[in-house]
C-alpha cells in the first residue's frame, strides 16, 4: 500500500510503498478514505526540536482519519466489516489508574498513532475496536475523518460554562475557528474571536463569531460586550506568549481561561496579578475526554447544530503533501483534508 512515511531524522516525508498492516485478535483493518492535515504533522515534517524529541522513524505519519471497516480480529464483536468509521487516536491501558478514574486523555503512558506507531497517511490502518467510533450515514468521511480536531474544540469549549456567556477565543487556526462553531451552537450571548490573520478571521465570521478582530482591538470588543467586566470565557487556541497574557487580561474576575494552544517556549507569568487575585480558573486541554467530549461532539453535528464544513478550505491527494505543509505554515487554508480512497 501507498503511505506517508518518516523515513529519517530530517526534513520532509516520502510517500512509498509498504507493507499492508496485520491485526491482532483484538484489532480492526480500516480501509482510509479521507485525514486530516494537522499542526503536529508539520512540526513531523519540519522535524523541529519537538519531534526529534518525541518521535523514532522510520513511521507512517498521520492521526486524523475515517474509513471503512475491511478486516475484523477473532475477538471483536463491536464492530464489523463494511463499518463506516473514524477512531480515537490515543491508545491507552483502559487498566490505568487514569483510564479508570476517567482521565485516560491525560494517561502518560498514552501512545498516538502517527507519532508512537503508525498513523492514517495510507490506504490501511490497523486500531484496537475499543478505540473505533462509529460515523452515522449522513456524516461524510471528510467530517468524520476531522473528528480528532473537532473533539479538541469540543472538549475546549464545552468543559466551560457555554450558555449565556461572553467568550473570547483567541487563536483561529482551524480548532479555533470549529470552537466559535460549537460556542453559537452552545448558545453563547457573544463571541469575540482574535487573529493575526485576516483569512482566519473570515472564517471565524462564517462559523458564527459577532466580532473577529485584530488581537489589538480586543479589549475594546471584550469590553464592549460584557459592559466592561470582561469575557466570561477565555479559550487560548494559539499557544502565542502575547495572546496566553491578554487571556489572563480580558477574563473577567472568577472567570475562565480554558488552554488549548501550546506555547514554543516558556513563559514568564505574574501568577499573582494575573491569576490569583483575579480568582482565576485555569483548565489545560489535552486532546479528547475519552469518551464523554466524542458523545458530545457527534450528538452536535447529527443535530445540524453544528457544521464544520465551511473549515475544510483545500482536499489534496497524498501526493500533494508538500503543498500542504506549505499552505498550513503560510496561513492561506483552514483545515485540509487528504481524499486517499
Amino acid at each position: 500500500m501507498k503511505a506517508l512515511v518518516k523515513q529519517t531524522a530530517g526534513r520532509g516525508l516520502t510517500l512509498t510503498e509498504v507493507p499492508e498492516p496485520t491485526i491482532r485478535d483484538d484489532e480492526v483493518l480500516i480501509r482510509v478514505r479521507s485525514a486530516g492535515v494537522c499542526g503536529t504533522d508539520v512540526h513531523i515534517y519540519e522535524w523541529d526540536a519537538w519531534a526529534s524529541g518525541r518521535c523514532t522513524p522510520p513511521f507512517i505519519c498521520g492521526h486524523e482519519f475515517a474509513g471503512d471497516v475491511v478486516a475484523v480480529g477473532n475477538l471483536v464483536e463491536s464492530v464489523k466489516i463494511g463499518d463506516r468509521v473514524t477512531a480515537e487516536g490515543h491508545i491507552v491501558d483502559d487498566r490505568s489508574l487514569f483510564s479508570r478514574t476517567g482521565n485516560a486523555h491525560v494517561d502518560p503512558s498514552t501512545k498516538i498513532i502517527g507519532v508512537d506507531r503508525d498513523g492514517c497517511f495510507a490506504e490501511y490502518i490497523a486500531m484496537p475496536a475499543t478505540n473505533v467510533w462509529h460515523l452515522d450515514d449522513a456524516i461524510s468521511y471528510d467530517i468524520g475523518g476531522i473528528h480528532d480536531p473537532m473533539g479538541n474544540a469540543f472538549h475546549t469549549a464545552l468543559t466551560a460554562d457555554i450558555p449565556g456567556s461572553v467568550v473570547l477565543i483567541t487563536g483561529c487556526g482551524p480548532i479555533g475557528a470549529f470552537a466559535v462553531g460549537i460556542c453559537k451552537a452552545a448558545g453563547a450571548a457573544r463571541i469575540i474571536a482574535t487573529d493575526i490573520n485576516p483569512k482566519r478571521l473570515e472564517l471565524a465570521r462564517t462559523m458564527g463569531a459577532h466580532d473577529a478582530v485584530h488581537p489589538d482591538q480586543a479589549h475594546a470588543a471584550v469590553m464592549a460586550a460584557s459592559d466592561g467586566h470582561g469575557a466570561d470565557v477565555v479559550l487560548e487556541m494559539s499557544g502565542v506568549p502575547s495572546a496566553v497574557h491578554q487571556a489572563f487580561a480580558l477574563a473577567r474576575p472568577a472567570g475562565r481561561v480554558n488552554m488549548l494552544g501550546i506555547p514554543s517556549r516558556t513563559i514568564d507569568i505574574d501568577f499573582a496579578t494575573e491569576i490569583i487575585f483575579k480568582g482565576l480558573t485555569i483548565y489545560g486541554v489535552v486532546g479528547r475526554r475519552m469518551y464523554d467530549t466524542w458523545h458530545q461532539m457527534s450528538r452536535f453535528v447529527r443535530s445540524g447544530a453544528f457544521d464544520p464544513t465551511p473549515v475544510i478550505t483545500h482536499r489534496l491527494p497524498l501526493e500533494a503533501v508538500d503543498e500542504a505543509m506549505h499552505l498550513i505554515k503560510s496561513g492561506d487554508a483552514g483545515k485540509i483534508i487528504f481524499t486517499i480512497g
